[in-house]
């Protein structure tokens, strides 16, 4: 039985995440967000679990993932139950955990990310608190942003492997989060990524190694990779590209 991958549809969003593992992994899987509602596709589908209609442990919000009877939320614990499965995880525990350590720092900068263009309340829109997200963006570009790619930068000096990945020698799902990360931030703040990148050697081969994989350059290719777009977390406004 596939997997079935939950995510709204029209965006990347927190299950790009998600499908990079699926596709890095070779994993026969269904993509919800891009079958019509009316072959049991789109909102629908995902509001009848969202509501609790069809499950005891029904998720919060998507993404979410279905493994025959498990239904699986919240993206770094989706890609937990993955790691192992698709062999995108180390086999040791102090690997696993540091994998999941690296998947969760990286929810906290995806979160700040978010708050650039929606620092008041997320149902809001831009427009209603432009000033508000453009004092967050100088902050988060200023400060928080170097912080992170710093952070990341240093934990794959010390791997001490080669490769450009963050754990051992092998890619794992935190790499090909990493990357997605790093293609979002260009997108959303070209201009100041492209600044604060020039002091990250290491993320820029981690990112393009990551898209020059086989599976991902398919997937890129194939039209079923979502094109970023100011509708889901990294946005590009040019008021906020600010470095």
């Amino acid at each position: 039985m596939p997997y079935r991958h939950y995510y709204w549809p029209g965006i990347q969003g927190r299950g790009e995440y998600v499908r990079l593992a699926l596709e890095e992994g070779g994993a026969d899987y269904l993509d919800i967000a891009l079958l019509d509602p009316k072959r049991g596709g789109g909102v629908p589908a995902i509001m009848r679990y969202l509501e609790g209609r069809d499950v005891r442990r029904p998720p919060f919000a998507p993404p979410f993932l279905q493994s025959g009877r498990l239904l699986i939320g919240q993206t770094a614990n989706i890609l937990a139950f993955l790691g192992p499965r698709l062999g995108l995880e180390p086999r040791d525990e102090a690997g696993r955990l540091w994998v999941q350590q690296l998947q969760l720092t990286m929810a906290d900068l995806v979160s700040e990310v978010h708050d650039t263009h929606h620092p008041l309340a997320g149902r809001l829109y831009y427009e209603q608190q432009k000033a508000a997200a453009k004092r967050r963006a100088k902050e988060f570009i200023s400060y928080r942003l170097p912080r992170y790619l710093g952070y990341f930068e240093r934990v794959i000096e010390r791997n001490r492997a080669p490769g450009p990945w963050m754990v051992g020698r092998r890619l794992t799902y935190a790499d090909l989060s990493m990357a997605q990360i790093i293609a979002g931030l260009s997108y959303a703040f070209p201009n100041a990524s492209r600044a604060r990148l020039r002091s990250c050697p290491r993320l820029r081969a981690l990112h393009e190694a990551v898209f020059e994989r086989p599976r991902i350059a398919r997937y890129v290719s194939s039209g079923r990779r979502l094109a970023f777009n100011n509708e889901g977390i990294f946005r590009h406004y040019p008021e906020l590209d600010a470095h």
